[in-house]
């Protein structure tokens, strides 16, 4: 049996899902069966998203930092099983040059919007369902110019542990990715390829992680019924080095 057989008719909502990762694990997961809820700030994406899936799918825009819209969400998407959130929107930059509205965008995308999916949808999730968020590998390393990151990943994995405790038995996890080459790193241009030889020398596994250690990160988190409150660490050990 495939490890993704579990998710053979089962519904599920991906917020984010018209970035790279979000894009890539609502395609995985149709492939195994799944019925889609695409959402998302951008309509244009989530249409694009949409086209690549190979099984049915709904798409419906929601914009974190709006609490309307997540009610909104919330009554159209109705029961379900699994939600799983790769939003973010970084406000990088040094302390001297970060703007009050970038700040509250990254917390809305990291905390507080996670917080208002799991109070407006977390009563409609079915029996053994999970809520699984995006965390990062800032929060257990920080480096300059990177608090925000830092802070906000580091406050969404205390947010799991008290959010499993209050919408128990809904399962709440996150997962931490560390560098991944899943396009985002593309913007180095010719540094790209140093930049990840670097990153693979120093961790642990010695090397650089896939989108596909997610996406199997992910799936492990929704289909254990006895994982919650737990970030599950996708960073080669970068944490670490």
């Amino acid at each position: 049996m495939s490890r993704s057989a579990f998710l053979k008719g089962r519904r599920l909502v991906v917020v984010g899902a018209g970035s790279r990762t979000g894009c890539r694990l609502a395609q995985a997961a149709s492939a195994a069966g799944a019925d889609l809820v695409l959402a998302g700030p951008d309509p244009r994406k989530l249409e694009w998203t949409a086209g690549e899936l190979s099984g049915p799918s709904e798409v419906i825009p929601v914009d974190l930092a709006d609490e309307a819209t997540i009610a909104a969400l919330s009554r159209r998407v109705g029961r379900f099983d699994h939600l799983i959130s790769t939003a973010a929107m970084p406000a990088n930059g040094p302390l001297k040059d970060l703007q009050l509205v970038d700040v509250q965008r990254a917390f809305a995308a990291k905390v507080v919007g996670p917080l208002l999916l799991a109070k407006h949808l977390g009563g409609q999730v079915a029996d053994a369902g999970s809520f699984t968020f995006f965390s990062g590998v800032a929060a257990w390393r920080p480096v300059p110019s990177r608090t925000v990151m830092a802070t906000t990943n580091g406050a969404l994995a205390f947010l799991v542990q008290a959010l499993a405790v209050e919408i128990a038995p809904v399962r709440v996890n996150a997962v931490s990715p560390g560098i991944v080459d899943s396009g985002s790193w593309d913007g180095l241009g010719a540094d790209k390829e140093s930049f990840l030889r670097q990153v693979a020398e120093r961790n642990p596994a010695r090397r650089v992680g896939t989108p596909d250690d997610l996406i199997k990160a992910v799936f492990y988190a929704i289909d254990n019924p006895y994982v919650t409150g737990t970030v599950l660490h996708v960073d080669g050990g970068g944490r670490l080095a």
